[in-house]
């Protein structure tokens, strides 16, 4: 295949500045993926903001130099630090300063300062059918699966440059052919409790990103009227531990208002019968650890809604926090708590708050390692290979019930 660049494009690829560069670089990787044209896009988020090394902080600042700005609203990822609370951070004064920087050069390129891996929560949420170009695996999957938008998973630095030039190459999942669900899996051999629960949610997902890979399944057999925070979760722990950009799930996602709709009419090229004992292996690959006590709790990953912090306060009510408890969230959730006058007495009861960034990518925990506990499947996946920490996975009640008696509670009947 040929790339085809309209006349636009390539006076746009001529220039000797920040814009042109990005057009080089987006069309660059459109002839490296295959496709045919760009397409135009309406929003942008960019993960190249979380501080890896100086080269992204050099390629971001030269970016400024040469005088760029997004020509489609774009939002922010996570960062390297909580600039709220800027001492939960353990990091040298070096690297500080380079995550700062980066940081800087994003905003100074016109990107909106979310600092958030869940920007569909702070009201970024294009409408269905719409192209985009977004990072962060999470927010890739719940963009293409729950809000129905279209978008590849879109690599640090290539971000940024499809949201300077509003264009992406038109390929993967921008075309609808490559959208079809060619993998069914039934759930109707489980529970309808455990259907119906949170914590089932996130070990679906890890299931599901080792059982599906980078194919597209749809789900039949669950609740309708899933709420968004279990779309979320399951979205997240699949593209963790699969490359899933997109999943169906029959009768609530945009796609799917049946599995045959999402298979577009063909057999499957697989059919998947859930088990419950695949289902619990999945479970208990999400903890490294059988210790009967952990170090800390971390909840939120992706960042906790503004929903689940109801749930949490419900759990957390007449117990006492024995443990380090961490939630991550974004501004937009705090800020609300705040105004609402329910921050204070959840820091009381001894929950630490960080935003702008999470525990996985920050060194905020305890340099000494240990275990944690956490009810997120992506925090699960990562943790031992990013921090070092061995896990337990459970509910966000578990979770609760462990920080407030000090050793490990589970409530394993769901399992049974």
């Amino acid at each position: 295949m040929t790339l085809a660049l309209t006349e636009a494009e390539r006076e746009t690829a001529r220039r000797d500045d920040a814009t042109g560069l990005a057009l080089r670089v987006v069309a660059e990787a459109a002839r490296l993926l295959g496709a045919e044209r760009l397409l135009p896009i309406a929003s942008a988020h960019i993960d190249g903001c979380l501080y890896h090394g100086d080269s992204g902080v050099a390629f971001a600042e030269h970016l400024v130099a040469g005088g760029g700005r997004v020509a489609v609203p774009s939002t922010l990822n996570v960062g390297a630090l909580d600039l709220l609370h800027p001492d939960r951070v353990q990091t040298a004064p070096a690297r500080r300063s380079m995550a700062r920087r980066l940081m800087a050069a994003y905003t100074a390129l016109g990107c909106r300062p979310t600092w958030t891996c869940a920007p569909y929560q702070a009201g970024h949420r294009p409408a269905a059918g719409e192209d985009v170009a977004w990072g962060e695996s999470n927010a890739v999957v719940f963009c293409n699966s729950v809000l129905g938008a279209r978008t590849n998973r879109c690599g640090d630095f290539l971000d940024i440059c499809c949201a300077l030039v509003g264009r992406a190459p038109d390929c993967g999942l921008h075309r609808p052919e490559n959208r079809r669900a060619t993998v069914l899996v039934e759930t109707g051999g489980l529970s309808a409790a455990l259907r119906d629960s949170e914590v089932f949610y996130p070990v679906l997902g890890a299931w599901l990103g080792a059982a599906a890979g980078g194919a597209v399944p749809v789900i039949d057999g669950l609740p309708k009227g899933l709420s968004e925070d279990r779309l979320k979760a399951l979205g997240a722990a699949a593209a963790s531990t699969g490359a899933v950009g997109l999943f169906h799930v029959a009768g609530v996602t945009p796609e799917a208002p049946s599995a045959e709709a999402a298979l577009g009419g063909r057999a499957p090229e697989r059919r998947i019968a859930l088990t419950p004992e695949a289902l619990r292996r999945a479970r208990d690959r999400l903890s490294t650890s059988v210790a009967e006590t952990v170090d800390a709790i971390a909840l939120g990953s992706p960042h906790f809604s503004y929903e689940e912090f109801a749930r949490l306060e419900a759990a957390l009510k007449g117990r006492e926090i024995r443990l380090p408890f961490y939630v991550c969230s974004g501004r937009h959730a705090v800020e609300r708590l705040e105004a609402e006058g329910r921050l204070r007495p959840l820091e009381a009861a001894g929950v630490t708050l960080v935003t702008d960034t999470c525990v996985v990518v920050t060194p905020i925990l305890p340099r000494d390692g240990g275990v944690l506990m956490t009810n997120s499947g992506k925090f699960a996946h990562y943790a031992p290979g990013t921090i070092g920490y061995g896990v337990v996975y459970g509910s966000l009640e578990d979770c609760v019930a462990t920080a407030a008696s000090g050793r490990v509670r589970r409530d394993e009947a769901l399992w049974r």
